[in-house]
């Protein structure tokens, strides 16, 4: 009998011993409630004691949180609609403050969170939300402060806005806008590199004025520049001296171009032939003998009146 009453009664200290032990993590800090008034003095790390059915202790931990805020939809202060998420880093400074002047902090932390992001958003345009980050994020950290360092022990760290969602129709306009914001730089600098050429063009056109082999050279240069490529047809230009030549030479080699036609051309051959037969000085006529025939070239020939011819005439 007295041995049981030994063992239960180093049960009961034991299950004394087990709940009046607590463990308190490097992380964390605990708050001592007794018969439901809290204790001013926190518990650091280590191991602690605390009467059992009298107090009870609740840790708090005191690392930096980490939370998300809820994409938030607003209008900006220009009337552009505009989706916007962030971060907010917080922890506790606090610990009795956060635990008795709060019910759940972390909640209660996430809705202020919340509505600060829609306030700044509607204070602030749309170049802000997209340029000047660093402003808005102090700003965003100073407003959810005000209202949670000192009332609930809690600091927050700092405030990062994710993204800014835009309409699909502003994204164009915004496109379109550094689109033509590019173009009109690089027109710019190709309108100050041609100013520069020009006036390096205009010094060495002077500096080769005094010299025509140099621009004669230089040309000679840019023809071997081109032909190198062997993709392009190269028409040279000619010098207005060198046509001027050659109409001064077009006549000279006219002439002696007819000159040795002239020469080689064979003399004319007279192959007209007279075909009329020749007519003898003295035609003999059966029995017209004695009269003398017209001579060629005569102006005119002997006629003769009534012949009679006779057949029997030898």
């Amino acid at each position: 009998m007295l041995f049981a009453l030994v063992l239960m009664l180093a049960i009961f200290v034991l299950i004394v011993l087990a709940r009046s032990i607590r463990v308190v993590q490097q992380f964390e800090t605990g708050i001592v409630f007794r018969l439901g008034r809290i204790q001013s003095n926190v518990r650091g790390p280590g191991l602690h004691l605390v009467a059992p059915m009298i107090d009870r202790m609740q840790k708090v931990n005191m690392q930096i949180v980490t939370m998300g805020v809820p994409a938030q939809e607003g209008i900006t202060r220009d009337n552009v609609s505009v989706r916007v998420d962030a971060v907010v880093y917080f922890r506790v400074i606090d610990p009795i403050k956060a635990v008795v002047n709060v019910q759940n902090y972390l909640f209660a932390v996430s809705q202020v969170a919340q509505t600060s992001l829609r306030s700044v958003i509607g204070q602030s345009e749309l170049d802000q939300l997209l340029s000047d980050r660093d402003a808005l994020n102090a700003k965003l950290k100073n407003v959810i402060d005000e209202p949670t360092e000192g009332p609930w022990g809690i600091r927050i760290e700092r405030v990062e806005i994710k993204d800014v969602a835009l309409p699909e129709g502003m994204k164009r306009s915004m496109s379109r806008q550094a689109e033509a914001e590019r173009e009109r730089r690089a027109r710019i600098i190709t309108a100050d590199g041609e100013f520069q050429a020009s006036k390096r063009l205009a010094a060495a056109a002077k500096e080769m004025s005094s010299d025509p082999a140099a621009l004669q050279l230089r040309l000679l240069q840019t023809v071997v520049e081109v032909a190198a490529e062997k993709n392009s047809t190269l028409v040279m230009p000619l010098p207005v001296e060198m046509l001027r030549f050659f109409d001064r030479m077009a006549p000279v080699a006219a002439q002696a171009a007819a000159a040795k036609e002239e020469k080689e051309e064979p003399e004319p051959v007279d192959e007209a032939i007279d075909e009329s037969p020749a007519i003898e000085s003295q035609v003999s006529v059966p029995g017209l003998s004695g009269l003398p025939a017209a001579a060629d070239g005569a102006d005119h020939a002997p006629t003769v009146q009534n012949p009679v011819w006779n057949p029997e005439t030898p």
